[in-house]
């Protein structure tokens, strides 16, 4: 509204200076009064014509890929950027200066990215703008139409048009990768894991997919069908029992973050993720229990579908749990299943974690607790209550950083 109120007022001003040069023209008459009404002549035409400088039927297109990734590997995680290539044609004869381009993403929550860059159009009227993101968080991005603009020589008159279609991508949560599980294994079996070695290398017989043909394989383990459709020997994969059906629990309450909820938490889902995806690589069937101010519930399974599912999940979740861990918990008390290896990832310290604990305990749950440590919580650096979990024997991890998250699950991160 008031772009256009301005622009009404340029005009009313062109068409006043016009006037003025022409009753001045009529009035006064001479070689300058005719020179000066033929200059304004010639410049109100070339205002007026600015109205088919073609931009209004710009055409173009966007491209973008991630720096950091290799040209197999094209997905997004949280703290990744994007270089962003726009590319322009306008259509037409009249002079542009210059065109001004803006760009626009907006992230699922409504927050919006607003980027401008400039060009000169070159003699084919086309021209090239490349702008890089700043690290982008975990969520769904969208890019609207891009807006180019131009202006006269005298910056007077905007004129304007956009291109593009809208485009849709998700930013992951960030994970490392998870070398050996051998602090979360040994936590599983106890001490005398060597006593049931053998038995945890044994498979099911629930078909997982297909992988490559190994040397030794028997008939029985061809996959027929797979081998024909490509040409190459296929076997089938079947889901181990390395480990039991695992379940990660994510705590989302936002009071025992603490005041660093936006850090803590978004550590919290990035421990998540890389579990899961560590597991899921290894066939572990791999569930997720994520209560928030709804109750998620994700069914232990193996495959890329059930890895898509739960990185869905994760790329939304939000710390909007209305209680804390505990009383989360018995929410779940109908769809947790007894047998099940459950990873607690909280904040959670003291007493309180300790009652979780034991209500996994009594559901016939095997837990084991990955704390997500804090500077500020004094009691996240006290060892009395990870003393007491210890002796009831269940395993505690403890990270302040992503990057500390395979060393510690090696084994020597137990506390």
């Amino acid at each position: 509204m008031a772009a256009a109120k301005s622009k009404k007022l340029r005009w009313q001003l062109v068409a006043v200076i016009y006037v003025t040069s022409l009753f001045y023209f009529l009035f006064q008459g001479g070689k300058t009064a005719f020179m000066l009404y033929m200059i304004l002549n010639l410049l109100l035409v070339y205002l007026v014509l600015g109205r088919w400088s073609g931009i209004n039927r710009v055409t173009g297109s966007r491209t973008y890929t991630v720096p950091s990734a290799n040209a197999l590997e094209q997905s997004l995680s949280a703290g990744s950027s994007l270089d962003v290539t726009l590319s322009m044609k306008i259509p037409g004869y009249y002079p542009l200066p210059y065109v001004i381009v803006r760009d626009q993403m907006q992230r699922h929550n409504g927050q919006k990215l607003a980027f401008e860059s400039s060009f000169v159009p070159n003699w084919k009227r086309s021209g090239q703008v490349v702008y890089q993101t700043p690290p982008l968080q975990r969520g769904e991005y969208r890019f609207t139409h891009t807006q180019c603009m131009s202006y006269d020589v005298f910056g007077l008159f905007e004129h304007s048009g956009q291109f593009g279609t809208e485009t849709i991508f998700n930013v992951l949560p960030q994970t490392v990768p998870l070398r050996q599980w051998n602090g979360i294994q040994r936590g599983i079996r106890g001490p005398y894991s060597h006593a049931i070695a053998s038995r945890s290398a044994k498979e099911t017989t629930q078909i997982n997919g297909v992988r490559e043909y190994l040397y030794g394989d028997r008939l029985s383990r061809v996959h027929w069908n797979a081998t024909a459709k490509t040409g190459e020997w296929k076997s089938k994969a079947f889901e181990r029992e390395s480990l039991p059906r695992t379940i990660v629990i994510l705590d989302r309450y936002a009071g025992g973050y603490a005041m660093e909820l936006a850090t803590r938490f978004e550590l919290a889902v990035s421990a998540a993720a890389s579990l899961l995806e560590n597991g899921l690589k290894d066939d572990t069937a791999m569930g997720l229990l994520s209560i928030g101010d709804k109750l998620t519930m994700i069914s232990p399974k193996s495959g890329i579908e059930q890895r898509n599912i739960m990185m869905k999940h994760l790329t939304f979740v939000d710390a909007d749990a209305v209680r804390p861990l505990y009383s989360s918990l018995q929410q779940a008390d109908t769809i947790l299943e007894p047998g099940s290896f459950a990873v607690v990832i909280t904040p959670d310290t003291g007493a309180d974690v300790i009652r979780s604990m034991e209500w996994l305990s009594r559901k016939g749950m095997t837990p084991c607790l990955l704390h997500i440590s804090s500077a500020v919580d004094k009691l996240s650096g006290n060892t009395s209550w990870k003393n007491v979990m210890r002796e009831r024997g269940w395993p505690v991890f403890e990270i302040r950083q992503l990057q500390e998250l395979p060393t510690v699950l090696e084994g020597s991160g137990i506390a």
